[in-house]
């Protein structure tokens, strides 16, 4: 087993970097097809509050720029 894991990794490495880039985003998705109910609910959940929160003016929404400038500004300091 693991010198079959072994020539698939050097083989994987050998490939160019579009390749790569989708046999990686192939096997991470493949790890991700077990859904945990629990969690899928709680982040149903957490989005309708949010949204809700939104709608009453509670909170008012950040664009991502502004994130992102903000965030820039905080790494720089």
């Amino acid at each position: 087993m693991i010198s079959d894991f072994k020539e698939i990794e050097n083989s994987a490495l050998k490939l160019d970097e579009k390749h790569r880039a989708e046999l990686a985003k192939r096997l991470i998705n493949s790890l991700d097809e077990q859904v945990d109910e629990e969690t899928e609910q709680a982040w149903i959940d957490e989005i309708k509050r949010r949204k809700e929160e939104i709608k009453s003016g509670a909170v008012k929404p950040v664009s991502g720029e502004e994130v992102h400038k903000a965030a820039r500004k905080l790494l720089n300091k």
